[in-house]
């Protein structure tokens, strides 16, 4: 299980875990992986590791839960034990309790996420999303965090601006970028704002690594978008179904179970995916 094909340990809203093939089949033979937006790290979790392997993201209380995981797993387990999924409770580590070190901000943070709407954690749109039928229960949620504390064992886990990763990236590291939606209301869904100017500073940050890097970026598909990304070798569109396992929406009272959407983004490549790509046997996920 260690390098095996796994589940995110979260819910992340935005996150590939449908994609998780699409995105897979792109990506070239590499000995250094990273990710600037490690997100719910679902690309990650999916593929095998290689020797060198970073997970970055700006969001402090996200990458402080991956470090409880990688580093702490029992003591995360033991912090969760005996709590139901229920909404009172949501109402009260969303709300009033007050965590006193990293340990319990790591346990009040993946509880939330684990019975949040479509795990969103930004204040004011977390709202309580849990069904038995739809919802990883708490009884396996012990088994999911010792999963992925495994894979996470020697991996470098970073809170830093993606500028900064990016540009200290070992030359022909392979890179999974996956920054927020370009058009769209995101500052709804995360905690850290990324903002117009972001995507241009990190259009300007993939170009002028474009040469010793290689990188796919996942966006929503906007013109504006392949305009400023007309140098690249590569820009494909993708589609894909995918539910929405969630019961219930609080602050609506909408009960939806398993509605099926289409995922619709592009790929965006520095290299031609068809001559570099991956070796079935180093790669293949599920394998």
């Amino acid at each position: 299980m260690a390098n095996g094909s796994i589940n995110s340990p979260f819910r992340y809203a935005g996150g590939k875990f449908y994609a998780r093939r699409l995105i897979i089949d792109h990506i070239p033979p590499h000995d250094c992986y990273i990710e600037p937006f490690a997100g719910g790290g679902s690309i990650f979790f999916a593929k095998k590791k290689v020797p060198k392997n970073i997970l970055n993201d700006l969001d402090g209380e996200l990458m402080n839960v991956y470090r409880v995981i990688r580093d702490e797993p029992e003591n995360l387990i033991n912090f969760l034990e005996g709590k139901p999924a229920k909404k009172e409770l949501h109402h009260y580590y969303k709300n009033e309790f007050n965590p006193k070190n990293y340990l319990e901000r790591a346990g009040r943070w993946y509880f939330l996420n684990r019975i949040s709407f479509s795990g969103i954690m930004n204040v004011q749109n977390c709202y309580f999303g849990y069904g038995d039928k739809f919802s990883m229960r708490p009884e396996n949620w012990p088994r999911n965090i010792r999963r992925a504390s495994l894979k996470l064992q020697g991996v470098e886990l970073s809170c830093k601006d993606f500028e900064s990763v990016i540009d200290n990236t070992p030359d022909g590291a392979f890179l999974f970028v996956d920054p927020p939606y370009f058009n769209a209301d995101q500052d709804k869904f995360y905690t850290c704002i990324f903002s117009k100017e972001d995507h241009y500073r990190l259009r300007n940050t993939l170009f002028r690594n474009k040469d010793r890097l290689r990188f796919l970026l996942t966006y929503d598909n906007s013109k504006e978008l392949r305009g400023i990304y007309d140098w690249v070798t590569e820009i494909i569109e993708k589609e894909w179904n995918y539910c929405i396992n969630r019961t219930d929406d609080q602050k609506n009272g909408i009960k939806r179970k398993g509605e099926r959407y289409k995922g619709r983004e592009i790929f965006i490549l520095n290299y031609d995916s068809n001559k570099q790509m991956r070796s079935v046997q180093n790669l293949e996920l599920f394998s």
